[in-house]
């Protein structure tokens, strides 16, 4: 049964995991691009550490009487809770299959939206299949991946398959998601997410099914044979050779579970990979070739630690453009972007964890375990374009 109550708690958003790097970014941008606005939320920082939050609460020039939560993710009756005090969680405490349990379970028991930055698919599954059902009953809002996996994908997609049913008459059965520039770095989080996946994995090889399933996050649907986006090729119509997407195996899922819950709105026999886009000729041919080894190791020998991230310039400085080529009828073809200022993985990232969080705010809907796409739409989309600098526009 729905939470009637949920509007009149205390907070209107916690931040959880606010001492952490992402996580004082989210508190940092809730606190000055809100402040002084009719529609700022009453918000608190919640993590382990009493000290470290008052610290926090200082650096990011927060008012003194901002409030401040203890809880620690392990405690089933702290995440309750917490949860019971507030309309959104937002959490940036990961990896979640380490510490993420109680926290998403305690929301979906209390009808308290919840936002993260997960891009566990094993972890996403198995919490589908033991708290979609309490989530939809509570009215829960659960939106895992919600930054930079899969935000720009995800409603990359949605956006892409408006434009073609406006053109073509039909939603388009192939979309091919290319990313063609990034300046930034994936955060620690993401690397030591990585790793307790492979850890994971290696102790259960059901694991390493999910990774290489496209359908894992669709309980009962399996779609058409989809493009392995694993094999460098080159893109006569983009010019340019492409290669593996350190990404994809989160964001092709999500968007097939946003396709799901939707109803199938691009069909059920509907095609999605992403690549990393190089460059033309022979120089183009090996960077896919070199991309495609660096899958083995993406973050590389000195991998980002949980915490640590780039400085304040580095974060200013970094964007991200991907296109998406819709394939139409008769070989005609579409192409909409999405763009972002910001490091990807900490600047832009924080502030969709932040504008999802006021976006379940100012809508309501269904519970469940869902995607920012499927649970917020082009209700986040107008959000991300207006307060986080995003760009969705159709090309030709």
């Amino acid at each position: 049964m729905v939470d009637t109550n949920s509007k009149a708690r205390e907070f209107d958003i916690i931040v959880y995991g606010a001492t952490g790097y992402t996580g004082r970014l989210v508190a940092e941008y809730l606190n000055k691009h809100y402040a002084n606005r009719d529609d700022a939320p009453k918000w608190a920082m919640a993590g382990r550490n009493q000290a470290k939050l008052e610290d926090v609460r200082t650096l990011i020039g927060a008012p003194d009487d901002t409030p401040l939560v203890v809880a620690d993710a392990d405690s089933r009756e702290a995440m309750e809770a917490m949860a019971k005090r507030t309309r959104v969680v937002l959490t940036t405490v990961g990896p979640y299959q380490l510490y993420g349990d109680e926290l998403v379970a305690a929301c979906a028991r209390t009808g308290t939206d919840y936002a993260d930055l997960c891009g566990e698919p094993a972890w996403m599954a198995e919490k589908i299949a033991e708290l979609h059902d309490t989530a939809k009953e509570s009215g829960a809002r659960i939106c895992f991946s919600s930054g930079f996996d899969s935000i720009p994908f995800d409603l990359g997609v949605m956006m892409t398959q408006k434009a073609a049913k406006e053109r073509f008459g039909a939603p388009a059965s192939r979309v091919r998601g290319r990313m063609r520039a990034m300046q930034g770095t994936f955060s620690g989080g993401t690397a030591a997410s990585l790793g307790a996946t492979m850890k994971a994995a290696a102790k259960n090889p059901k694991v390493f099914g999910m990774l290489r399933d496209p359908f894992a996050l669709t309980p009962g649907f399996v779609g058409v044979d989809q493009p392995s986006g694993m094999i460098p090729q080159y893109e006569e119509d983009l010019g340019k050779w492409a290669a593996p997407f350190v990404m994809a195996p989160i964001n092709t899922k999500n968007v097939h579970r946003t396709n799901f819950l939707l109803g199938y709105p691009y069909g059920q026999d509907f095609k999605y990979d992403e690549m990393v886009l190089t460059s033309p000729g022979e120089a183009g041919k090996a960077a896919a070739s070199a991309a495609l080894e660096m899958m083995k190791n993406p973050f590389g020998a000195k991998p980002p630690k949980p915490g640590e991230g780039p400085t304040p310039e580095e974060r200013d400085n970094g964007f991200y453009d991907v296109v998406f080529v819709a394939e139409g009828p008769d070989d005609a073809t579409l192409h909409y972007s999405v763009k972002g200022k910001y490091d990807p993985g900490y600047g832009s990232t924080s502030r969709m964890l932040a504008e999802t969080g006021m976006a379940l705010l100012a809508t309501s809907g269904d519970g469940g375990i869902g995607t920012p796409g499927s649970h917020l739409g082009e209700t986040l989309v107008e959000r991300l374009t207006e307060h986080a600098e995003l760009t969705f526009a159709l090309e030709k």
